[in-house]
């Protein structure tokens, strides 16, 4: 069984592209197997990417496990004037992110492999995240803290996660690491949280 979060170079490749509409942003998207989401966009991304407004003082953006690139890439279309950055421990999802960022016509991106925060050498204004929740609980807490380390003062952690799948406990991990955690939006069992350094 092969998972997104790790890299499968026996996997057979099965590139596909779809089109998705995000608060009137076209995004084309290629995604192939062994990464989160192939078939569509995911709704927690969607919910994510609907609820958060960035400012024009958060100029650096980091995208923590990317993917095929839908949060990062969505971003530096809505906000040309900022940095985003992209990472994935997943070599193809960062293949189809390279490829995605291409398709879309976004110049303002860097899209590198890296697990979690071990070969991010920015800080950031804001983190987005959706979690590899199936990496399990100690890596999503890894993320979390890491996060923490690598925004600037003021800088904002935003995570998208479902209630189901350990909103509360991330509630309470975010709360003790960041000192504050709200939860901004719940929709149809997700949730989106943000945390201030």
């Amino acid at each position: 069984m092969s998972h997104y979060y790790i890299n499968d170079n026996k996997l057979d490749h099965k590139i596909k592209k779809y089109e998705v509409e995000v608060n009137g942003i076209i995004l084309n998207m290629y995604t192939d197997l062994g990464v989160f989401s192939k078939d569509y966009l995911d709704y927690g991304t969607r919910v994510l990417l609907e609820t958060i407004k960035l400012d024009n003082k958060q100029e650096t953006v980091i995208d923590m496990g990317c993917g095929y690139g839908p949060i990062g890439i969505y971003i530096a279309k809505v906000y040309p004037e900022k940095r985003v950055y992209l990472f994935d421990v997943n070599e193809r999802a960062v293949e189809m992110a390279l490829k995605n960022q291409e398709e879309n016509a976004v110049n303002n991106t860097k899209i590198s492999v890296s697990n979690l925060f071990d070969q991010v050498n920015v800080k950031a204004d804001v983190i987005l995240t959706n979690p590899p929740i199936r990496a399990g609980k100690q890596t999503v807490f890894r993320l979390y803290e890491e996060a923490y380390s690598n925004l600037n003062d003021g800088g904002i952690l935003y995570v998208v996660i479902q209630k189901k799948q350990g909103a509360p406990s991330s509630v309470n991990h975010l709360s003790i690491t960041f000192g504050n955690c709200e939860v901004i939006e719940k929709k149809k069992g997700y949730w989106i949280l943000s945390a201030r350094k």
